[in-house]
């Protein structure tokens, strides 16, 4: 049996930022962890990706958000392109342009705490 997988888009090499807490707590929960930074060569071990379209991977369980707005919306863009299950942004990364972007282009977002939604606290990280 494979792992659910996850893409943490905004990673950080940072052990203080949430883009790298999510990243041990996911790992902790037993998910295959993609972390997505355009400058990390690798973040807590794991190989690092420039974008979504540049991971090994066309389908994942979870894309789990930690960019500002402006970002996020570059993102939405390259989300249509891969198949996932749920798409998280974190408080913070999504505004009304992001909201309404997603709307448009089919892509249902969960706005809340994906590290919460795992079972944990990020202050257990």
């Amino acid at each position: 049996m494979s792992r659910p997988t996850v893409a943490v888009v905004g990673a950080s090499r940072d052990r203080s930022k949430y883009g790298n807490i999510s990243v041990r707590a996911h790992l902790a929960q037993g998910y295959e962890v993609i972390p997505i930074n355009p400058i990390a060569e690798t973040i807590e071990g794991l190989k690092c990706y420039p974008s979504i379209g540049a991971a090994p991977l066309t389908r994942w369980d979870r894309v789990s958000v930690y960019l500002p707005p402006n970002k996020s919306l570059a993102l939405l863009d390259e989300l249509q392109h891969v198949a996932v299950n749920e798409v998280w942004f974190n408080p913070g990364s999504a505004d009304q342009r992001v909201r309404d972007r997603a709307a448009e282009l089919g892509i249902e977002i969960i706005e809340a705490c994906s590290i919460v939604d795992l079972g944990v606290s990020p202050s257990m990280f």
